[in-house]
């Protein structure tokens, strides 16, 4: 029963190619498109909140609370985000030039 390796396989797959394809400038550009994705994640969750305060105003405490840990939350993603994919173009450019 290999049905629950179905989603690392998924998951794996992309990166997989980008290497066999494109070599390390692959795995940069793989980390490109995960800097861009932790960029829109972190505009996405500041816009959300300031709907939220702009169309129903500031709201009681509890509310306001579970509004900033979401935007804190989200952030913090996507900061981690943005840090696997500098990780990921430091190590395709690294690998590109030293292995090139």
């Amino acid at each position: 029963m290999l049905l629950p390796l179905l989603p690392v396989f998924v998951v794996g797959i992309f990166p997989m190619l980008l290497f066999g394809l494109l070599g390390f400038l692959g795995i940069s550009l793989f980390g490109i498109l995960l800097i861009c994705v932790g960029l829109a994640d972190g505009l996405g969750a500041n816009s959300n909140f300031n709907q939220q305060v702009i169309v129903h105003g500031y709201a009681d405490r509890d509310h306001r609370s579970m509004h900033s840990s979401d935007l804190h939350s989200a952030t913090r993603f996507a900061l981690l985000v943005d840090t696997i994919g500098a990780a990921l173009v430091a190590v395709g450019l690294g690998g590109f030039f030293w292995f090139g």
